[in-house]
């Protein structure tokens, strides 16, 4: 799968993720403004951010898969982990809002929530969670960290419905005692998305720190690299992200007695195995060290 294919099934998955967010951002409004729960109007009010990120995913994903130019010799990768970062800030934002709604309305008279609140609750929850699982494989595929943030954006609506189940639920059948279960569910929504919200926007800023690719991604690289003729040892690899393509920089060692023309040849075929054999890998940085017979140093064995 080339990361042309990538790029193509992650704007597919941000298109068909606006579209349901609108579909139940509306209806969620609509119960809750009507249905008199508070709680469904907060996760109507996420389902709608979820459509504008959705928006600003869609956006990311086609500037990024941009190629490289004479200002942006590297692409323009990295803007898929800003739209994550912006991603991240904004659920932060929603949250501190849904929480700031939820302290000023706790004083307001009781009134039981509609029995079609539950409902619309409990679809709301259900095809969340779809939308997450689909998401989340494409972004996984992908290596899209901006992807991956809207989808366990898409989770933590279908937890939120979930609470919203229950809040309105107790609210409806438990009466003016339990007037405060409404407000509680709004809450704990607003907690889980700024818990959530905080920690995709630490991932984003290791991304655009250069952090080092997991291990199974090195691994694989070394292992695709040793195949090819000639290469005797990896003495150093370093892989980076730059939106959902990686940059890999790497020293391989060979035969000392070899040609320069001959070592050289030998790196453009490292470099081209590993682009046609990790999908993700949108340029290789190959440099040739003489094989002296010596184990590669710890701190060389990155």
């Amino acid at each position: 799968m080339s990361i042309d294919v990538l790029y193509q099934q992650g704007r597919r998955a941000a298109s068909f993720g606006l579209s349901v967010s609108i579909g139940l951002g509306v209806v969620k409004l609509c119960g809750g403004l009507f249905g008199g729960s508070i709680a469904l109007v907060s996760d109507a009010a996420h389902s709608l951010v979820d459509a504008v990120l959705s928006t600003f995913l869609l956006c990311a994903l086609k500037w990024a898969e941009r190629p490289a130019d004479r200002e942006h010799p590297y692409g323009h990768g990295r803007v898929e982990a800003l739209a994550g970062q912006l991603i991240a800030l904004i659920l932060m934002a929603l949250a501190v809002g849904i929480g700031w709604g939820v302290i000023a309305a706790f004083g307001n008279p009781y009134k039981a929530p509609k029995p079609f609140t539950l409902a619309i609750a409990a679809l709301g929850a259900i095809v969340q969670e779809m939308l997450f699982q689909y998401t989340s494989r494409i972004a996984r595929q992908s290596g899209s960290t901006a992807l991956l943030a809207t989808a366990w954006d898409y989770r933590l609506d279908a937890l939120g419905s979930v609470a919203v189940l229950l809040g309105v639920a107790a609210a409806r059948w438990g009466g003016p005692a339990w007037h405060w279960a409404d407000h509680a569910a709004a809450f704990i929504v607003a907690a889980t998305i700024f818990w959530v919200g905080a920690s995709l926007l630490w991932e984003n800023v290791q991304g655009l720190m250069d952090r080092q690719a997991d291990p199974e991604t090195l691994a694989r690289a070394r292992s695709e690299a040793q195949l090819v003729p000639g290469v005797r040892n990896v003495e150093k690899l370093r892989i980076r992200k730059a939106g959902l393509d990686l940059l890999v920089d790497i020293h391989i060692e060979v035969d000392p007695n070899l040609t320069v023309r001959e070592g050289h040849t030998i790196a453009h075929r490292v470099k081209a195995h590993l682009i046609d054999s990790i999908p993700s890998v949108r340029d290789v940085l190959v440099h040739v060290e003489p094989d002296d017979g010596e184990p590669p140093t710890q701190s060389e064995n990155a």
